[in-house]
């Protein structure tokens, strides 16, 4: 990522527009002018700057991003002197009076390629196809929400439309009163300097009222405008941001910054007054962002991790194992190197890391489950959660209650710690034999075809992403000086358990179907339907995995039949 690495003494950097953000300039002072001379302007709002001329501003990461060489999808838009809302509608209105719409209609080879979504014919019967829906977010104070946005698409580009504004907070209130404020007020109010610039779109000039951002980002700091200490503790989520910019950016955290991020109010203003919805949304945007590794040593060094993932409520007695997190978050970040920059002796590493992570799904899944791992690696005799759902994993518990984790991370979460002893097990196993036996059903193995397969059956498709928190607590449920000695063998350990994976042609075994279906089954055995079949489809599935290609059901059939007593099969 380019970074601005000279300023001169008084002049400001230049920001080049592409050609859909130019033609969305365009549109927005047009129109301005279309409201400044129109005879029904919006009546504006209590405490708006006295004045007729609309000013308006791209604000925050767009102009970071631009300055860093880098384009933004995403424009928030400022306007001086009139509600988001209010400006959008006159948008609308606008662009549905007379040919305006078609002085938008672009269809040069610049912009179509410009824009991620191409507008082609500007208009379909009245509607402007350029622009979407409006969709009015209210303010929402006691979630930290304390602005009212109006959001919106144009040209493809997602677009939010707000008022300048500055924040006022009484001593007998956590939420701030939202006020109409100047360029300077609204400056100030942000979380970073570095966020707090703008691009003007009437004097095509980038504006830093802090006097900050720019020489923050030569430096590559991030600092809040005003005083840390009262900046987090007006709105706490701040400090979620900050560490997830600092990742993001590669940038440092100033040192008096940092030190209010670290304060016990704040972290307990955190916890209370921000929701947890949001406190996950921010911790996602880490691990799905370019280095998750620096958020999560922010987070352990800053001594959030409870504050994120406090304990249940029905199990305050348990505490997380703190210990060995920063070992296993760097080995992930050691772990997740390409295999040109290890070296080629590292033969188990790069088996386990080719087997394990394949995409980007499996990389976030690896960093979700080290994030994790100091709940996971709480022993399970420990955890007593009366009223939960029988068998529920205390990591699944505290993502649910700490951070609102969607469904699909909080089963991966719930699969990886519920198999995590079955797959060390079986991994134990794999490395007791010496060769991959010939025989399928060799009976004489300690680790057989039909018992691995059916494993993975039952893992289901995440199976990789458990074998990878199974490997974490391999590794790091030993003191230090173990690990040092041990590492290389719990590793050699999972590349032989992941060989066997291959070498059994087993890596979708968790697609694998019965031959025939329950009732086949039964009217094959003359027996009527009931309980007995799943069970029976079981021992069926794993005939088949004894006996790879066989497609003549008679043999499945009559594997069933010697169980029919056990299975009370009438």
């Amino acid at each position: 990522m380019p970074a601005i690495t000279e300023l001169e003494e008084k002049a400001m950097p230049t920001i080049q527009l592409t050609a859909v953000e130019k033609t969305l300039k365009r549109l927005l002072l047009d129109v301005a002018q279309y409201i400044e001379s129109s005879q029904s302007s919006p009546r504006r709002p209590a405490g708006a700057a006295e004045t007729s001329s609309i000013v308006l501003r791209f604000t925050g990461g767009w102009v970071r991003d631009k300055l860093l060489g880098v384009d933004s999808q995403d424009i928030d838009v400022a306007i001086n002197n009139m509600t988001g809302y209010q400006f959008a509608l006159k948008m609308q209105e606008y662009l549905r009076t007379g040919d305006n719409a078609r002085k938008y209609d672009s269809r040069d080879p610049e912009f179509s390629q410009d824009s991620p979504a191409k507008p082609g014919a500007p208009r379909k019967g009245n509607q402007f196809e350029g622009l979407g829906s409006l969709h009015k977010i209210e303010a929402n104070p006691e979630k930290s929400k304390h602005l009212e946005t109006v959001t919106t698409r144009v040209f493809g580009l997602a677009i939010d439309l707000v008022n300048l504004r500055k924040e006022h907070y009484t001593e007998d209130s956590r939420n701030p009163q939202m006020e109409f404020g100047t360029p300077e007020e609204d400056a100030l109010r942000r979380d970073a300097t570095v966020n707090a610039m703008f691009y003007n779109l009437n004097t095509s000039t980038v504006e830093d009222f802090t006097e900050q951002g720019l020489k923050d980002m030569q430096l590559r700091v991030i600092r809040t405008p005003m005083e840390p200490h009262q900046t987090f503790m007006d709105d706490p989520l701040r400090v979620l941001r900050l560490i997830r910019f600092a990742s993001r950016l590669g940038y440092t955290i100033d040192p008096e910054t940092e030190l209010a991020m670290n304060d016990d109010d704040v972290r307990t203003a955190l916890r209370i007054k921000i929701s947890r919805e949001r406190i996950g949304m921010e911790l996602e945007k880490m691990l799905k962002g370019p280095d998750p590794h620096a958020a999560l040593s922010l987070i352990d060094r800053l001594n959030l991790y409870l504050t994120i993932f406090p304990e249940p409520e029905t199990a305050t007695n348990l505490r997380p194992h703190m210990d060995q997190w920063k070992r296993a978050f760097d080995f992930v970040e050691f772990f997740m190197d390409t295999p040109e920059t290890q070296s080629s002796g590292d033969d188990s590493l790069q088996t386990v890391r080719s087997f394990l992570l394949r995409d980007v799904r499996d990389r976030y899944n690896a960093w979700l489950l080290v994030t994790i791992f100091p709940w996971a690696s709480v022993p399970t005799e420990d955890h007593v959660n009366p009223g939960s759902k029988p068998g529920l994993p205390l990591s699944t518990i505290v993502v649910k209650a700490g951070i609102k984790a969607p469904n699909k991370d909080c089963e991966i979460i719930t699969s990886a710690c519920r198999n995590a002893s079955a797959i060390a097990r079986l991994q134990r196993e794999a490395m007791t034999q010496t060769e991959v036996p010939k025989s399928p059903d060799r009976t004489t193995a300690y680790l057989r075809r039909d018992t691995l397969g059916m494993a993975i059956h039952r893992w289901g498709p995440t199976w990789r992403s458990q074998v990878l928190l199974a490997l974490l607590l391999d590794l790091f449920s030993q003191t230090p000086d173990e690990l040092s000695n041990d590492s290389n063998s719990v590793l050699d350990g999972y590349a032989v358990f992941l060989r066997y994976i291959r070498e059994w042609d087993l890596l979708e075994a968790y697609l694998m179907k019965p031959l025939l279906n329950g009732n086949e089954l039964a009217a094959a055995l003359k027996a009527k339907p009931g309980p007995w079949m799943g069970e029976a489809l079981e021992l069926v599935m794993a005939w088949q995995l004894r006996n790879p290609g066989v497609t003549d059901t008679k043999g499945a059939i009559e594997e069933v039949e010697k169980h029919r007593e056990s299975l009370r099969i009438q």
